[in-house]
């Protein structure tokens, strides 16, 4: 069973509310005016909406607080409106003389931290999230196995550190959390079945030591670029998949997912996750044809994919069986979570052909965020810089800026 902090689930505004405590002093009102000693009562807080009862005295009985004794007029002295009063009930007096209230039934809770990318959280998102929430302790504990203090320990996930035990406190971790939720279409279970594999294979893979690892330059240098920012401050990633030493890029299939995971991590940490959650990706399928694969090309790219759909939160729905080549649409486009756009640019005539082939089988959604361009200068900047400026696009596609 999953540790929580609360039995119920948070709610967007779930900062502790303070409650009155169980004694209450208070001065119930007196019918003369005069100098009397002051009585202190001490009474339980009623529960919310609970009426007060009154206890019929028995006679003879001491009592801590009498009624209002009825007296004639003529033993009324004189008062000014400064110390006039009508005699208070005794629930009444029990709440007097205290800034403490007793709860209400539409007593509100304080709002939570939030920034500019939680508030766009829908209402199921945010109760998907507050369950998600109290299911940390257990999935740390289950993510990290060899750790017996691990559901007690805060870990730090893409740059932000994530305490199991007040995840709230945080706006960016929700963040965070809600891209897994979005990536398994709001299923806590499962939301909580990919974060914890993503937590052990981050460690099997040990990703700190990987994101230190130097990969040859003149192996990976032109594949893959992070350069500029869209007209919305997000990063853009140049993806390369037609260089002269394309054969090198795959030659050795481990040292290239290794090399494609830092490179995924090191786009990542360009977001703030309190502004910017996504980049831009620009694909350039320059020099490439359908026959300029090889087996390990496919592989690499292949056991890629797996990774990319397993471990990082950007998969909205499962990706079509038909093609293959409908497969690499949907895991490319389909990343809501980091990726907001995608370009596939100089993209040679005949695939640009298949992608028209198969555009009616994918969603509307996965459609509106992405754009084939063909190849040449002007086209390019037609398609580009309505999204980049033309001083942060390199000129090869269409921009002012010198590039790489």
């Amino acid at each position: 069973m999953a540790e929580v902090t609360s039995s119920a689930a948070p709610t967007p505004t779930d900062a502790p509310v303070s409650t009155p405590s169980a004694g209450i002093e208070a001065t119930p009102a007196s019918d003369n005016k005069t100098a009397e000693t002051t009585q202190t009562l001490t009474a339980a807080a009623p529960e919310p909406g609970a009426t007060s009862a009154t206890t019929p005295a028995i006679p003879g009985a001491p009592s801590a607080v009498s009624p209002p004794v009825p007296v004639t007029p003529a033993a009324i002295p004189q008062t000014t409106s400064s110390t006039e009063a009508d005699p208070v009930p005794i629930a009444g007096a029990l709440n007097a003389g205290t800034s403490t209230a007793a709860p209400t039934a539409d007593a509100k809770e304080s709002p939570e931290a939030q920034n500019t990318l939680t508030k766009r959280f829908t209402e199921a998102e945010w109760a998907a999230l507050k369950k998600f929430r109290a299911e940390l302790p257990q999935v740390f504990a289950d993510g990290f196995p060899d750790d017996p203090k691990a559901k007690d320990t805060p870990i730090t996930f893409w740059g932000v550190r994530i305490d199991p035990n007040n995840a709230a406190a945080d706006p960016r971790v929700s963040v965070i959390l809600v891209k897994f939720l979005r990536a398994r279409n709001l299923s806590v279970p499962e939301a909580r079945d990919m974060l914890v594999s993503t937590l052990r294979w981050r460690t099997s893979i040990n990703i700190d030591a990987l994101l230190k690892e130097e990969f040859p330059q003149d192996v990976f240098g032109n594949v893959g670029h992070i350069y500029g920012r869209d007209k919305d401050g997000r990063p853009v990633v140049y993806n390369i998949y037609g260089g002269d030493n394309i054969a090198e890029v795959f030659s050795d299939t481990q040292r290239f997912i290794r090399w494609r995971v830092a490179f995924q991590e090191k786009s990542v940490a360009l977001l703030d996750f309190n502004e910017i959650d996504q980049a831009v990706q620009i694909h350039d399928y320059l020099g490439v044809s359908l026959t300029s694969r090889d087996a390990k090309s496919k592989a690499a790219a292949s056991e890629a994919t797996a990774i990319f759909s397993s471990h990082y939160p950007e998969l909205l729905v499962s990706s079509p069986r038909s093609h293959v080549i409908q497969q690499r649409i949907h895991t490319y486009l389909n990343r809501p979570g980091v990726q907001y756009r995608k370009f596939f640019v100089n993209v040679p005539t005949l695939m640009n052909w298949i992608f028209w082939i198969f555009k009616p089988l994918l969603p509307a959604a996965t459609l509106a965020k992405m754009s084939v361009v063909g190849t040449g200068t002007h086209a390019l900047k037609k398609a580009l810089v309505p999204f980049i400026d033309a001083k942060e696009l390199p000129k090869q596609y269409g921009g002012e800026a010198a590039g790489f």
